[in-house]
């Protein structure tokens, strides 16, 4: 095995997982009072709020990879995004079940009012629903097996970041400086994104005889 492939499965890969396992550990600990851990005055709030904002950090992460992967000419950072793609989507789902059994007791009614009445809810949950098959789909098997198509679906992450940016930014309900950092960062990544593609598809310049590059011509 190549050094290269050899650090990113046995040194970044597994640093990369235990960052992402810490504030669940952190959480945990909070809960049980261990090492001088504790939750605030509204515990079922701190649960979700850090579960949530966890979450969109590693989303957001997962977005930067191939950004910072270019720039810094290290394609093998590439390998890192699945992880922290998964590491959104298990706090995604811890902050969903927070909210379904401490904050509802598992109000079936109360639930389904939520989802339908209260526009953030409505799009955390939209988010949570397109998440899932981006996770079911994220295994080497799938790839191969959707082809082309798994690179048209996995590209419904930019819309689950716009939905879980908006969900943050409707939630907060006095100071909103937060959320906005959040939706200024995705702006600057997906603006990137759109830049590093438009600058792809452009046509390569015309060399003349004597060696230099002259721009085509316009009909």
């Amino acid at each position: 095995m190549p050094s290269v492939d050899r650090q990113y499965r046995f040194i970044w890969k597994p640093l990369v997982f235990i960052a992402a396992l810490t504030p669940a550990l952190l959480l945990l600990a909070a809960v049980f009072g261990i090492a001088g851990q504790r939750l605030g005055p509204d515990p079922v709030e701190d649960l979700l709020l850090t579960c949530g904002k966890t979450a969109l950090n590693l989303l957001w992460l997962t977005l930067a990879v191939t950004p910072v992967a270019t720039i810094a000419h290290r394609p093998q950072l590439i390998r890192l995004r699945r992880l922290l793609g998964l590491g959104a989507f298990g706090y995604v789902l811890l902050h969903f079940g927070i909210y379904l059994v401490l904050d509802r007791n598992l109000d079936t009614a109360m639930i389904v009012g939520d989802i339908a009445k209260r526009p953030y809810i409505t799009l955390g949950f939209t988010a949570l629903l397109l998440l899932i098959p981006l996770a079911v789909t994220s295994t080497d098997r799938m790839m191969r097996r959707l082809g082309r198509r798994w690179r048209r679906l996995h590209r419904l992450v930019y819309v689950v970041a716009v939905l879980a940016a908006w969900h943050f930014y409707w939630q907060v309900k006095r100071d909103v400086t937060e959320p906005l950092v959040y939706a200024g960062l995705l702006a600057l990544l997906l603006g990137w994104r759109a830049w590093h593609r438009r600058r792809a598809r452009a046509p390569a310049p015309v060399t003349s005889r004597c060696g230099s590059a002259r721009a085509p011509e316009r009909t």
